[in-house]
């Protein structure tokens, strides 16, 4: 039997090269075999730090009586949904066709031609409480697939053309043409309506949404922290809702009070027992969440504790030697000779450096590495850490180098993911330029750097399509060959419960974008993305919270604040004039700067607002210094205030 996974990029695909079964990895070569032996296909996914994956594995998928049957009834296929999100995405629309317990391990079963016909999740060795085991669940297949093919496979094409509709509808809710300058489509009482909606989902005694299991749903909280920067009840109400949540959460085991990082969830309503795998994405989104409630609340330490201690945990545990970072840390661990989900987060910091760690999906994943980007950079600037935008300056400086490809003529291409400088062969999807474009931005407005800016630009500007009806997102050179080959493509999936889809990051990278340059094609273009599932926003805000979060900045006018700074001085000049402007008080400007909240906010030297402003950053241009002095330029919609120097003079209207 040949091991096809050995050298696969994915931890979790070569944590199973050992396995009896015949695993291929995803592409043609397994369908075209499945199609020679005229057997069906097992599309087996999950993710390294996933514990019933792992578990499955050992119970079934190592057993080589179950492996034999497998291996000689069909064609298995192993994938990493980390690695390959559209395909996860797709096979998850389908699985949900024949389960409502979607979650992973995901087992589909599809036809030589990649049509779902049966789906299911985690299975037993044995028959447990009325669930088949594992092998049953094989035999019924098999069953149908050789006693009534005729059935399975115009069920199959039935269910694969409901999707391929539903994909269609998409595209053609996005066709509505819209006017630049069009407003948004929410209206300031929707949203004040969706604000009390979350607050009836509110745990009251135990904080966070629902009961159990309890996940975080950042880019809930993040809509409601963008809510809460305008004035009003529905901002007082929104606000306090996030305040509380980060809160409850920043006191719980679902944080870990060593390391500072988040676990993934908990399975109990009070926050405890949590599945104990740490995820970039959770980590990325929820520091940013903390930096904004700090902003917007400093004296609530212990959100900076808890932002500061996430910080930590990211630059520390989950930052590589390349600049990268890991996309997720295990929640199993081996501590005294003993592998066990969360025993090693059970220790002090005393004890567990007698333990191993926790092992790191070392899969360096650009979106998520655009998040954990854009984040750092922005605690770098709120905190007034400049360590932290050196640890996204690393990040960046390795995905610009590693994860970017161009040819002449070529928009640039992005990979997917890479680790140890191999790359996958899994194709980039929009949620990869849209969150690195937004983390270079962010950081290129922390550092003032006019080539993350840039780069940033080329993200956005390689996705960017015209259409008869407007500006479009799409990913250059399409999605996953396979799946548009069989008809399944899903890239426009909406969905964004644990973090933006998609579609939402590369509207807010465009959006972002639009207030640095003025380019109103940006604003246009992310408005385009965004209106079609205003109504699904409203009614489902818990599984819409980027998408709130966008039509939110996009309901309100832009607000810019830059803070612009001398440049270095030549040396002769400083000691000519040690003591001038000794007076003065720039620290005070520039910490009221920093908390500034609604804003794009930005800062600059001289010299690099210069360089800005000439790489067609609009923002920039004419924003100088004044007497030598930090000076603050505040803006709506690009008509700036005057230039003030004075922290009292920048206030709000």
């Amino acid at each position: 039997m040949t091991n096809r996974l050995g050298d696969a990029i994915s931890p979790y695909l070569r944590s199973h090269a050992d396995n009896p079964v015949d695993w291929y990895p995803w592409g043609e070569e397994a369908f075209a075999a499945a199609r020679e032996r005229d057997v069906p296909v097992l599309v087996s996914i999950g993710y390294s730090t996933c514990h019933w994956c792992h578990v499955m594995a050992r119970e079934s998928f190592s057993d080589p009586a179950l492996a034999a049957y497998l291996n000689e009834r069909f064609v298995a296929i192993k994938v990493d949904r980390e690695e390959h999100p559209e395909v996860d995405s797709a096979y998850l629309a389908a699985a949900g066709a024949f389960t409502q317990n979607l979650g992973w391990p995901l087992n589909v079963f599809v036809t030589p031609s990649g049509q779902a016909f049966h789906a299911g999740t985690y299975s037993p060795p044995v028959p447990v409480d009325g669930h088949p085991a594992f092998s049953q669940v094989l035999a019924a297949v098999d069953d149908a697939w050789t006693t009534r093919r005729a059935e399975v496979e115009r069920s199959a094409a039935g269910l694969a053309e409901m999707l391929a509709e539903g994909q269609q509808r998409l595209r053609g809710r996005g066709a509505v043409p819209l006017e630049e300058g069009d407003a948004a489509p929410v209206s300031a009482s929707q949203l004040t309506a969706v604000v009390a909606e979350l607050g009836q989902y509110e745990d009251a005694q135990h904080g966070g949404f629902g009961g159990a299991p309890k996940f975080p749903v950042a880019p809930v909280l993040r809509f409601l922290l963008e809510v809460a920067a305008d004035s009003g009840d529905a901002a007082t109400e929104a606000g306090a809702l996030a305040t509380r949540t980060l809160h409850a959460m920043a006191e719980s085991p679902l944080r870990d009070p060593v390391e500072g990082g988040f676990f993934r969830y908990a399975t109990k309503r009070d926050w405890s027992e949590p599945h104990y795998e740490r995820m970039l994405y959770d980590n990325a989104l929820l520091l940013d969440a903390l930096t904004g409630a700090w902003a917007s609340a400093p004296h609530e330490l212990w959100a900076r504790d808890a932002a500061l201690g996430v910080a930590g945990f990211l630059t520390d545990v989950m930052q590589l030697p390349s600049g990268g970072f890991a996309s997720a840390q295990d929640s199993e661990s081996t501590v005294d000779g003993h592998r066990v989900e969360g025993g090693y987060y059970a220790l002090d910091a005393e004890a567990r450096a007698r333990q191993t760690p926790p092992a790191l999906d070392e899969k360096v994943l650009t979106g998520w590495n655009g998040l954990a980007i854009g984040a750092l950079a922005q605690a770098a600037l709120v905190f007034d850490r400049p360590e932290l935008a050196l640890a996204a300056q690393h990040a960046a400086d390795h995905l610009l180098e590693a994860h970017v490809t161009s040819a002449a003529g070529e928009p640039p291409r992005l990979l997917r993911a890479s680790i140890d400088g191999r790359a996958s062969t899994a194709v980039a999807t929009l949620e990869d330029y849209g969150m690195l474009a937004e983390g270079l931005l962010r950081l290129a407005a922390t550092t003032g750097s006019a080539r993350y800016a840039t780069a940033g630009r080329m993200l956005v500007d390689a996705v960017l399509t015209e259409h008869p009806t407007g500006p479009v997102f799409a990913v250059p050179g399409g999605g996953d060959p396979i799946l548009g080959a069989q008809g399944l493509a899903s890239e426009l999936d909406p969905s964004e419960g644990a973090y933006p889809s998609g579609n939402s990051a590369a509207a807010s990278a465009a959006l972002l974008l639009h207030a640095l340059t003025a380019d109103a094609r940006y604003r246009a273009a992310a408005l385009r993305a965004v209106a079609p599932l205003a109504a699904d926003a409203v009614a489902q805000p818990i599984a819409f919270g980027a998408t709130l979060d966008l039509l939110t900045r996009l309901s309100r006018p832009a607000e810019q604040l830059v803070l612009v700074t001398p440049s270095p001085a030549d040396p002769l000049d400083r000691a000519a004039a040690p003591d001038a402007h000794a007076d003065a008080r720039p620290d005070d400007l520039a910490a009221r700067v920093r908390t500034w909240r609604g804003a794009v906010v930005a800062r600059a030297t001289d010299e690099q607002a210069h360089l800005l402003a000439a790489a067609g950053f609009e923002l920039f241009a004419d924003r100088t210094t004044r007497a030598g002095l930090p000076t603050a330029y505040l803006c709506r919609d690009f008509v700036c205030r005057l230039p003030v120097t004075d922290p009292a003079a920048l206030a709000r209207d």
